[in-house]
């Protein structure tokens, strides 16, 4: 999609008179990048509006919330249970450090649940204190577009408001895709995940991603029995290889069951639970099944190809480098774009939008070098290129500096889990060009790495 780069100045120059609009800025979608591009523009004086769902924890077509995915059904409740499930495992080499506890250590799951909708909560009032003090308009409804430079807000009582907004963004995020098999409805996503009233005694996840990976070891992490299954030969395509390879070895040790290169193909719902047949014929019964499947953008009740935003085959929104749709006054930006669907990279969006609308300064999101973490028990985190890419990409010869060593923790807690470290590097310049951890505190650990190597940060 080329197409020369137009500010507010020169859009301007191609009209006689300059209309008038209800707003400089209407965003449809208050997650992490729609409320991060409010603000900013706002910041840049522009008059903003952003619509946004009623809050629920598990979302649908017309429950949402203020924050988003990450805040409300994402990274934030997810690391609670992932500090929660990780105390499990603390609690047991607590006692070859000389803590006397009882044979059976109770675990609460209710209280858990409780005390991460009181934070996600606290937290949607956070975000929608930002928008008021940067002056935001916030209209809770169901947002679509129904022209270029209009858009159409349905309340929760279904009265229908329409605006008009010289520049219109697009930022609603992804939703969680189920796979198209008999029974599929058995199963759950993460957003129910994140809420279940009752703790799996035995659950299944379906997925090699993130948030397979997560979910079990969380669910492990808290007593359940678990059973992986994924349809490669390692969990987290596209990661380091033997990153992938530590991973799993991890997981297997921390008692997770796991099934590659498998495929679930039937749930039936039973007396004892779910019945889970997969393409090997295996038949188990589980409490739960989690589909990790992956996402899809959230793009379907928007109205974008009748005013002729283009979409691409799994509904993202198609943009230029700037964010900037084939419509010249729509705008997208964070997963429903499906370029890098992470937290810090819709927020870098979100920036960029607002530098180059209204703060004359028109700015390109940049994708390099973005780190990333995966909440197992231990985690991974990288920042750069895996070895395979190096290899792929580099022009020369490229060094490799492994690490593997046991804690020095659980040298006396007896934890047969070792930590991995890697370095990817260029042999003629010395640049290093990826690294990897998979250990205790690794995304912190890397995060102080990425810090020191890059001279701009994506701050609040």
């Amino acid at each position: 999609m080329a197409r020369k780069m137009l500010v507010d100045e020169e859009m301007n120059q191609t009209n006689q008179e300059e209309a008038y609009y209800d707003f400089d800025l209407f965003v449809i979608g208050a997650g992490s990048g729609g409320v991060r591009a409010a603000r900013f523009s706002a910041n840049y004086g522009a008059k903003v509006g952003i619509c946004e769902l009623p809050f629920h924890p598990i979302s649908s077509e017309v429950i949402g919330g203020v924050g988003g995915t990450c805040v409300i059904r994402g990274c934030v409740p997810k690391k609670i249970l992932v500090y929660g499930a990780a105390f499990g495992s603390e609690l047991e080499d607590a006692r070859n450090y000389g803590w006397e506890l009882n044979e059976k250590l109770d675990f609460n799951w209710k209280k858990l649940l409780h005390k991460k909708t009181d934070e996600i909560i606290r937290l949607n009032g956070i975000y929608k204190r930002l928008l008021s003090n940067a002056g935001v308009k916030l209209f809770e409804g169901e947002g679509k577009i129904v022209g270029p430079n209009e858009v159409e807000v349905t309340q929760l009582d279904g009265t229908k408001l329409s605006y008009s907004a010289k520049h219109i963004l697009i930022a609603t995020g992804s939703r969680a895709h189920r796979p198209p098999i008999p029974g599929q409805g058995l199963g759950i996503t993460s957003d129910e995940a994140l809420s279940l009233e009752d703790l799996p005694k035995h659950a299944v996840v379906f997925g090699g991603g993130y948030i397979a990976v997560e979910f079990a070891s969380i669910w492990r992490g808290l007593g359940a029995n678990v059973d992986l299954f994924f349809r490669k030969e390692l969990p987290l395509r596209g990661f380091d290889d033997e990153m992938r390879a530590v991973v799993a070895r991890n997981l297997e040790g921390r008692g997770i069951n796991l099934h590659p290169q498998t495929n679930l193909t039937e749930l039936i719902k039973t007396d004892n639970g779910i019945k889970v047949t997969t393409d090997h014929g295996e038949e188990l019964i589980a409490d739960v099944v989690l589909f990790a499947t992956g996402r899809l953008p959230n793009s379907k009740r928007l109205n974008l190809e009748a005013v002729g935003v283009e979409l691409d085959n799994t509904g993202a929104v198609k943009v230029d480098e700037y964010s900037r749709t084939s419509i010249p006054s729509i705008w997208a930006v964070g997963d429903v774009t499906n370029r890098m669907n992470l937290t810090p990279v819709a927020l870098m969006e979100g920036t960029c939008f607002a530098k180059t609308v209204f703060g004359k300064e028109p700015s390109k999101p940049d994708y390099s070098h973005v780190p990333c973490a995966v909440f197992s028990i231990p985690p991974l985190s990288v920042v750069g290129l895996s070895e395979e890419q190096a290899i792929e990409q580099a022009n020369g010869d490229v060094l490799v500096f492994t690490s593997t060593f046991n804690p020095m923790k659980n040298t006396v807690s007896g934890r047969q889990e070792k930590t991995v470290m890697k370095l990817v590097v260029d042999a003629e310049t010395d640049k290093v060009l990826g690294a990897s951890m998979c250990g205790p505190d690794a995304p912190e650990i890397m995060q102080v790495l990425w810090h020191c190597c890059c001279t701009e940060v994506w701050s609040d």
